[in-house]
């Protein structure tokens, strides 16, 4: 594939925004570095940004297959993603099916207790005020988006629960709870954006309840890179290790 002329245009955390010459696309690249605890705590891991990629590129693929519009165009190495463009709308959406993390901390759930119907939760995305949970009359008085939106979005991230609860499930895997960022396209439509992986995701053996996400980095435990790896051994075809070259990065 021919060199796509990029700028800067973001960096994040784990990842690097960049513009293109297409004012309609942009390039994600997936970098090693980690975070949690409100970014108090800090690491870079090798491939651990591939394995991202490789993880957020199969799922969004799966999500667009079943009618779920993304912001996913095509993986262009194996830690960089053309996307196309969107206003992002500054929410964290957290579905949540069973209780664990910082649900059982602030509330009386029992832990590993199954939700059903799945809890909804929406975040405001700000680093100055750390991110805190917000409730509809909140977001409509910040005027961050409408009430049919959140409707919208709300559905969206039901119809995606049940897709990928069904598809990991289908390798092994619980979706125990999970966060997603939207934005907005030219036209107005809402598209899911940024990245699915075990960054954003709590993943647990089916039936041994072993985590294969960052909740290993944040208890402080070895074997996150590992345990990203497994994901993807567990996720992909093999056909699609071959076309990304997965061999290669071991």
């Amino acid at each position: 594939m021919s060199q796509i002329a990029k700028e800067l245009l973001y960096t994040g955390k784990a990842k690097d925004v960049y513009k293109t010459d297409n004012d309609d696309e942009y390039i994600i690249k997936f970098r090693d570095d980690i975070t949690a605890l409100d970014g108090g705590k800090k690491d870079t891991l090798s491939k651990k940004g591939v394995y991202n990629a490789l993880i957020s590129t199969k799922l969004f693929e799966v999500l667009e297959a079943e009618g779920i519009k993304t912001q996913y165009i095509e993986l262009l190495s194996p830690d960089e993603m053309l996307t196309m463009s969107l206003d992002m709308i500054p929410l964290e959406v957290i579905c949540r099916n069973i209780a664990t993390g910082s649900l059982v901390k602030k509330y009386p759930f029992p832990e590993k207790k199954e939700l059903n119907p799945p809890i909804i939760q929406f975040d405001y995305k700000n680093d100055e005020y750390h991110d805190p949970m917000l409730n509809d009359s909140i977001i409509l008085a910040l005027d961050i988006v409408s009430q049919d939106a959140l409707d919208e979005i709300r559905q969206i991230t039901l119809k995606i629960n049940r897709v990928l609860s069904d598809f990991l499930k289908s390798k092994g895997l619980l979706l125990v709870d999970f966060k997603l960022e939207y934005g907005f396209d030219k036209d107005g439509n809402i598209i899911l954006g940024d990245e699915i992986s075990p960054d954003t995701t709590r993943l647990w053996d089916v039936d041994t309840l072993e985590n294969f996400d960052k909740d290993i980095f944040r208890k402080g435990e070895d074997g996150v890179v590992d345990a990203y790896r497994k994901v993807v051994d567990l996720i992909l075809t093999d056909d699609e290790k071959d076309k990304w070259n997965v061999k290669d990065i071991e």
